[in-house]
């Protein structure tokens, strides 16, 4: 037997053993750096379990919003921690899945950072796919649909370029220490589970079912709620939320036919 085929042989025994990259991962609300701090580290390996468990079959990944609890960038410093999980990002996008990350309402001081190191993208509001035969709305959740009059005012301030500005100019002991303070009183911080509230109190259901009114899309996926929700809605679309990683651990992933919600267990 020649040593050419030998050759030939391994190389064909190597590329069959490779996965085919076609699957498409949805999550959301990690709460990187949440009080307790001290959880964090115990997340951030859960997290990097998952992100290794997907590594072989995924083509495309969605970050969708408060990945870290807060995140400004400033000129020339971010905030410390989660080297793991940046890390394992890295490796990702070496392997050449594509990265999405959506601003959520904790960390929407995200600008070029992620995508200078690790060629992410990052979206600021909505973002309409279409994959296959589906089309998807993609939102991290905040602000939409009725009610929460208040934060959608702050909202805009936070989001505008003065107030960046501003906070830009605090020194990053004193900006980053007053956002841990505050961190220390949101509702993730309490580990309190969220309940559904019925299909006509939801407020992001609305808001997809409004949408629905005007054009149809086949799925409509969201974050913040920080509850698992899995909701057919009309002309055969559905409503899906990705919960959270403090209490459910949960994530969706599309095969190119079919979108499933899914519980990660270590």
């Amino acid at each position: 037997m020649s040593r050419n085929y030998i050759a030939y042989k391994r190389i064909l025994s190597k590329f069959g053993r490779m996965a085919v990259r076609d699957k498409i991962y949805f999550a959301s609300d990690f709460h990187l750096g949440a009080h307790p701090r001290s959880t964090t580290r115990e997340r951030e390996l859960r997290i990097v379990s998952w992100l290794n468990h997907i590594k072989g079959d995924a083509a495309e990944l969605y970050l969708m919003g408060d990945v870290f609890d807060f995140w400004f960038e400033y000129a020339t410093v971010v905030p410390k921690g989660y080297i793991r999980f940046l890390g394992k990002l890295a490796e990702l996008a070496d392997l050449g899945i594509k990265i999405t990350l959506f601003k959520g309402n904790h960390d929407m001081w995200m600008f070029g950072y992620l995508k200078s190191e690790i060629g992410a993208s990052i979206v600021d509001n909505e973002l309409i796919i279409e994959r296959g035969d589906k089309t998807f709305y993609l939102h991290h959740g905040d602000g939409l649909g009725p009610g929460d009059n208040t934060y959608k005012i702050l909202k805009k301030i936070f989001r505008s370029r003065f107030c960046q500005w501003l906070f830009a100019r605090l020194h990053p002991n004193l900006g980053i220490g007053i956002a841990q303070r505050w961190s220390a009183h949101s509702r993730i911080a309490s580990g309190g589970k969220e309940t559904f509230q019925g299909e006509n109190n939801e407020w992001l259901v609305a808001y997809a079912k409004e949408l629905l009114q005007q054009h149809r899309f086949d799925y409509f996926i969201f974050g913040h709620r920080h509850l698992p929700i899995d909701l057919p809605l009309p002309k055969g679309s559905r409503y899906v939320n990705l919960g959270e990683w403090i209490n459910y651990n949960t994530y969706a992933v599309f095969d190119g036919e079919n979108l499933e919600l899914k519980t990660w267990h270590t």
